[in-house]
């Protein structure tokens, strides 16, 4: 791998480190924006809720209403009847006359103070869904005021966050030219999925991100920075250095050594027994 080539992939991973912070934070204003009508669904389905109700308890108060008209020509007409025997009193001849016209009087008197009774009932219970549906005006009125207020809260702050938007998405345009365009559409995916964690450090042979110890043969490869490479959970992967074991004050570094598959698990062939033996 040439100089170049391996200059190119560590602009990359710049890139992306860079450009993941931008990722992360979009997806969030995203979801942010989302999520601000929430609360005005909820007032408007209680709105919604309270036109129903009231809708319905004003079809109640004109039955109410209508029947009332009724039982008031009702007890009106009990009301003749009664007279009209009462009239008739002046012409009776006779005690059997007398008893029978006697008993229609007491029949259509009770009739009509039924009625009567039956009719301040009905008009109680009206005042006392009028009273109600008084009360559900109100509350109706204060509803679609909050409604109005949670309206404007929201096309403001939805406006806010879609000029947030809009500046990161600029910024990202800054960074993503001379990006694969499959590259950076799967790094967006990661980083979306794995919230804000699409490149991650591996550290020694562990992944930074999910933690789990890399094959010695991935670790070299991530070392050797030649691809763009991929955890086992699918995150971007840089190699970061652990920190450094020998003596603080020695001036030389140690050699890096890349560790075969097998040279990980290689068990030494000396035997011990030779070692006494030769002692």
């Amino acid at each position: 791998m040439t100089n170049t080539e391996s200059g190119m992939v560590s602009e990359t991973l710049d890139k992306l480190r860079a450009l993941q912070d931008l990722l992360h934070k979009r997806h969030q204003v995203e979801q942010e924006i989302l999520e601000i009508p929430r609360l005005l669904a909820t007032k408007t389905e209680l709105l919604s809720r309270l036109k129903k109700s009231y809708l319905e308890r004003n079809e109640q108060l004109v039955v109410a209403g209508e029947r009332i008209e009724q039982l008031r020509d009702e007890a009106i007409e009990a009301e003749r009847t009664r007279e009209g025997y009462e009239g008739q009193m002046d012409q009776i001849k006779t005690q059997r006359e007398y008893e029978a016209l006697d008993k229609e009087i007491q029949d259509s008197g009770e009739h009509e103070m039924e009625l009567r009774r039956e009719l301040q009932r009905e008009e109680d219970q009206r005042e006392e869904m009028q009273s109600a549906l008084e009360k559900e005006e109100l509350l109706i009125a204060k509803q679609e005021a909050e409604v109005s207020e949670e309206q404007a809260r929201i096309k403001s702050e939805v406006a806010a966050r879609e000029k947030n938007l809009a500046d990161l998405k600029a910024q990202e345009n800054d960074i993503t030219p001379g990006l694969d365009e499959e590259l950076l559409y799967k790094f967006e995916r990661i980083v979306r999925s794995t919230e804000g964690l699409g490149i991650v450090s591996l550290q020694g042979n562990v992944c930074s991100g999910c933690y789990m110890t890399q094959p010695a043969h991935f670790v070299n490869r991530v070392r050797q920075g030649e691809d763009i490479l991929f955890c086992t959970h699918g995150r971007i992967v840089f190699y970061q250095d652990e920190e450094p074991s020998w003596d603080d004050d020695s001036s030389e570094e140690p050699d890096e050594v890349f560790l075969d598959d097998d040279e990980m698990f290689e068990e030494e062939d000396e035997d011990p027994d030779s070692e006494m033996d030769e002692e």
